[in-house]
């Protein structure tokens, strides 16, 4: 089963939407801003200097994950990554957390910086494989569900 990583194309919207929306409804409650943010990708995230990426089998979308800007803290927040629940315990997240950290030290980017929550278990297991540190989260986390906070350095020299 060969797995493409495609970049952000509006087409692809509705799966961005789709994939969060899913996790989010199993595990948590939608923030009325997540659901604005997944509603409008290109506002929230492509416009404001972010990328979007995309898991592609054949001609399905199974994963996502996006990448935002954080100019005060020289950083990229990874976040709204998700798997298809028809895919998932086949390497898809890991594949897209690789894309990730290339196309991060490709750009030149710091570190990057990612807000998650405890329950997550099989996700902050990968983070953590991939070299990701936990951090103290800031008091007022842009997340409800967040009670952990990771950081990836990319220049390993800092």
């Amino acid at each position: 089963m060969k797995v493409n990583i495609i970049g952000f194309d509006n087409k692809h919207s509705l799966d961005f939407y789709s994939l969060n929306i899913e996790w989010l409804q199993k595990y948590f409650e939608v923030e009325p801003f997540d659901d604005e943010v997944l509603s409008k990708p290109e506002n929230y995230i492509i416009n404001k200097g972010g990328y979007i990426f995309f898991a592609k089998i054949n001609n399905t979308i199974v994963g996502t994950y996006a990448l935002m800007p954080l100019p005060k803290q020289e950083a990229f927040e990874l976040t709204k990554m998700a798997v298809s629940p028809d895919y998932r315990g086949q390497k898809i997240g890991q594949k897209l957390l690789q894309h990730c950290i290339n196309f991060a030290k490709a750009s030149h980017f710091n570190r990057l910086l990612l807000y998650s929550s405890r329950k997550l278990e099989n996700a902050i297991y990968l983070y953590k494989k991939f070299g990701f540190m936990e951090i103290e989260v800031e008091d007022n986390c842009p997340y409800k569900r967040c009670d952990i906070k990771m950081e990836y350095f990319l220049n390993k020299t800092l």
